[in-house]
């Protein structure tokens, strides 16, 4: 499912904050972003994002800002002393220009800005958990919104189970007819060809006619159809208690697939053949939607 959220916090002079997204994916799959000098919370990052995240692919990035006081640079003194000794030596082996003062202030390390201190251990540890406590807020917040959007998708995919559930119905009252098709179909057939082959005792006719109807029995599709309605009924339902059900749900769809193409193929009756393709385009519809479900 896909969701954003972003949390902020701070710390003295250091401020820092997290964004968090996720879009769909079939697994959990989470990329991770920090600044130089944060490397060491990558990995903890990564395992807070498996525990609040089951499936999707997510991203989460951390920016890192210093606020300095506003303190002029310093000058190397040390180092300008150095560089005006060297521009001594070389004048008096040939003719240089003397150095002027914006060229030395340009040379690398004449002017220092003042370092931050190094924290100590125990102030590194303690930001840190503070910035692990703002990721922690910001993977609530993707949860919430990814949340919102699983209970959308709720109202969705019942529409759509409700919507299979009727061509089942009417696939199951269409299905009765299924043997006087079969039947009139093969006498009408076997009209054709009485003048070419010997007539068929009664005996064997009815053994070709229970054969052909029994190829083409769907009852048994139905059943199964029947019986994957009501698995994925629960699976909505539990889906509401928290459950991660997306992974189940698709295999779920795939056995819906399997049972449509099947009474498709085995149909004699026009009729079912259309309830059949409607069937399949329904559930592809819902396939399509289970890929958002976590």
């Amino acid at each position: 499912m896909t969701g954003y959220a972003r949390a902020e916090g701070s710390d003295g002079p250091l401020s820092w904050t997290w964004e968090a997204r996720s879009v769909n994916g079939r697994t959990l799959e989470a990329r991770t972003r920090v600044p130089p000098g944060y490397e060491r919370l990558d990995h903890p990052a990564r395992a807070a994002v498996g525990e609040a995240v089951k499936r999707g692919n997510v991203s989460i990035s951390l920016a890192v800002t210093e606020r300095r006081a506003g303190q002029p640079p310093r000058v190397n003194r040390d180092l300008v002393r150095e560089l005006l000794g060297v521009i001594g030596e070389l004048r008096t082996q040939g003719e240089i220009a003397a150095p002027t003062a914006d060229g030395l202030l340009r040379v690398r390390g004449v002017l220092e800005d003042d370092q931050p201190a190094t924290p100590s251990e125990e102030e590194l540890t303690r930001r840190d958990a503070a910035i692990m406590e703002s990721l922690r807020r910001a993977l609530d917040g993707l949860s919430k919104s990814r949340a919102e959007e699983g209970a959308r998708l709720d109202v969705i995919l019942k529409q759509r189970l409700d919507e299979v559930s009727s061509l089942h119905e009417r696939a199951t009252g269409r299905a009765g007819a299924q043997a006087e098709v079969v039947r009139t179909r093969f006498e009408t057939q076997l009209a054709d060809v009485l003048g070419r082959v010997p007539v068929l005792s009664e005996e064997r006719l009815a053994q070709e006619i229970a054969l052909l109807v029994g190829k083409a029995d769907v009852r048994e599709e139905l059943d199964r159809l029947s019986a994957h309605i009501a698995q994925a009924r629960d699976l909505l339902a539990g889906g509401g208690r928290n459950q991660p059900v997306g992974r189940k749900f698709d295999f779920l769809c795939q056995e819906f697939n399997r049972e449509a193409n099947t009474l498709c193929s085995k149909s004699a009756d026009i009729e079912l053949t259309r309830i059949g393709i409607e069937l399949k385009s329904a559930i592809e519809q819902m396939r399509e939607q289970v890929q958002n479900v976590e």
